[in-house]
């Protein structure tokens, strides 16, 4: 069986780029990155035309380009929700600054956002420890006799969720009174 290769016009394919794109934008909030992977695999997967990898990116690129311009997609907005929403949910800044990065976004716009969070709030990883150990049940929402033995295992996992030494020895040695001011404030 011979594979006949169908070759489209260039404005075929950048309408298909573009449809796929509106249904991804549709249903998630993307970064310029996870588009234009997300793009590039389903062309590849869809697609019974025969494109070079290399002029596929640059009809990718172009695509994006024009939804920028158009302000369907933006990096900035992007970063900004998204660490808002992870503030919410108690993440400590560097696993945001993480997550950002991993995703895509630019340099500046990670600094931009960081920046913006430690205007607001001077000491947002201590609030961000609280609630994380309030979701996850350690450290001074242990019982008394039960917070000696749990120490490093807390720590640890204050540790994984990206927050410093300092900040989880602060949160672990808080009494359960001043634990409780703290919640009182969240």
């Amino acid at each position: 069986m011979i594979l006949t290769k169908s070759k489209k016009n260039l404005t075929t394919i950048v309408q298909e780029i573009r449809k796929f794109s509106f249904s991804y934008l549709g249903k998630y909030a993307a970064s310029k990155q996870q588009l234009r992977t997300y793009l590039l695999k389903k062309y590849f997967n869809s697609s019974s035309t025969f494109v070079k990898k290399g002029e596929l990116l640059n009809l990718i690129d172009l695509v994006i380009s024009d939804l920028e311009k158009n302000k369907f997609i933006s990096d900035k907005f992007y970063s900004d929700s998204k660490s808002k929403n992870f503030l919410k949910r108690g993440y400590s800044i560097n696993k945001i600054r993480n997550y950002l990065i991993n995703k895509g976004i630019e340099e500046k716009y990670i600094n931009n956002t960081i920046s913006k969070i430690q205007e607001e709030d001077s000491d947002q990883d201590f609030f961000s420890a609280i609630k994380t150990c309030r979701k996850k049940r350690i450290g001074p929402n242990r019982t008394n006799d039960n917070r000696t033995l749990f120490y490093k295992k807390d720590m640890s996992i204050l540790a994984r969720s990206g927050f410093d030494y300092e900040t989880s020895k602060r949160v672990l040695d808080l009494s359960k009174n001043d634990y409780e001011k703290f919640l009182r404030l969240l």
